[in-house]
């Protein structure tokens, strides 16, 4: 069989998708990296960092989120952040090396009283010469049309799981109303953050279910998270079973057969990842990590560890930097190249 598709497909059936699945494993991450440096640099990881800038009581059901107002899981509830402690948060990523600022707000949809407010924090991180991207539940045409007039990157929307599996997670928005504003975003002009979570319950078809969907869009997503559940106590997921790691991996490295020139993330759950296990998911073609100590309100490998982990490979991360700004590039890759010095010193003093 070929090493790599053809062309960058739309029509993936199941069936081709489980041959991918029942590739030995060695095989399956030879043929992922393979595409990989067709399209990307092996050596370079994309950083995002994520703020929650609302959290808490959001009205829908997802079974795996903490931020649900139907589950009692000790999570304080916050307005939305102002407008300047937003952007502090941004130019500190931003000096610690993340390429992307990422703003999630825990609602099923913006309300149109905080979309000033929301643009606005668009605007500034953007200015910060940082990719910008938000996830703020379900959009109109209007909203999107604003959100990409002040200049947003990108939009996270996942779809979570397969559309059989979907109504065993979620029943307070259905598999279409994602659909639908990922067309709205698309239509807008963004570019699509969109991908799922594993260890939910779901079978190994619900996870090729996901896939499939996800690659025979009209357009692939530009981002592709894969989560691995955070299993939080008080959310009726707190007790499911975890992900196999050889399984995670496996899935990565689908998804980077299948969607050649996405970003393919790993997302929540990193932080119980050894680090063997995320050298894999390198090697499978993931090329994007959510840095930072807190990703929303799950815990996240604290920085040090990201540098000591990308020096000890040989990865670097992506610059986070307007493009002919020659000045803070070079001011920014010496932070980060004392940060690895540093993170190494502080491994090898350990």
């Amino acid at each position: 069989m070929p090493t790599t598709p053809a062309k960058v497909r739309h029509d993936w059936t199941a069936d081709e998708v489980k041959a991918l699945f029942a590739l030995p494993f060695m095989d399956l991450l030879f043929q992922a990296q393979t595409v990989h440096r067709q399209h990307f640099d092996p050596n370079q990881v994309q950083t995002s960092t994520l703020l929650s800038i609302k959290t808490g009581a959001c009205p829908e059901d997802c079974k795996y989120c903490p931020q649900s107002g139907h589950y009692n899981t000790g999570l304080k509830k916050e307005k939305l952040m102002a407008v300047e402690k937003v952007l502090e948060k941004a130019r500190q990523a931003r000096e610690g090396g993340a390429s992307r600022f990422c703003m999630g707000a825990a609602w099923k949809h913006p309300s149109e009283k905080d979309m000033p407010y929301v643009l606005e924090m668009v605007k500034g991180v953007k200015a910060l010469g940082l990719e910008t991207c938000m996830t703020l539940g379900m959009l109109n045409p209007s909203q999107s049309q604003q959100l990409a007039e002040a200049g947003l990157d990108y939009y996270n929307h996942n779809l979570d799981t397969s559309p059989e599996f979907y109504d065993k997670i979620i029943t307070t928005r259905s598999y279409q109303d994602r659909l639908d504003t990922l067309e709205h975003v698309r239509e807008a002009g963004m570019k699509v953050c969109s991908g799922g979570i594993l260890g939910m319950g779901e079978t190994a078809n619900d996870r090729i279910g996901l896939l499939v969907q996800l690659a025979n869009l009209p357009k692939h997503p530009e981002s592709v998270p894969i989560n691995r559940l955070v299993r939080v106590e008080g959310t009726p997921l707190e007790a499911a079973e975890e992900v196999d790691p050889f399984d995670f991996i496996r899935n990565l490295a689908v998804a980077r057969i299948m969607m050649p020139q996405s970003y393919v993330r790993l997302s929540a759950g990193r932080e119980t990842m050894s680090d063997e296990m995320q050298a894999l998911a390198f090697m499978a073609g993931a090329n994007s990590i959510f840095y930072g100590e807190c990703l929303l309100t799950t815990p996240n490998p604290e920085k040090n560890r990201d540098l000591q982990l990308f020096a000890r490979l040989g990865l670097r991360p992506e610059q986070a930097i307007a493009q002919g700004d020659e000045a803070a590039e070079a001011e920014i890759r010496q932070s980060l190249v004392k940060q690895q010095q540093d993170a190494l010193f502080y491994d090898a003093s350990a």
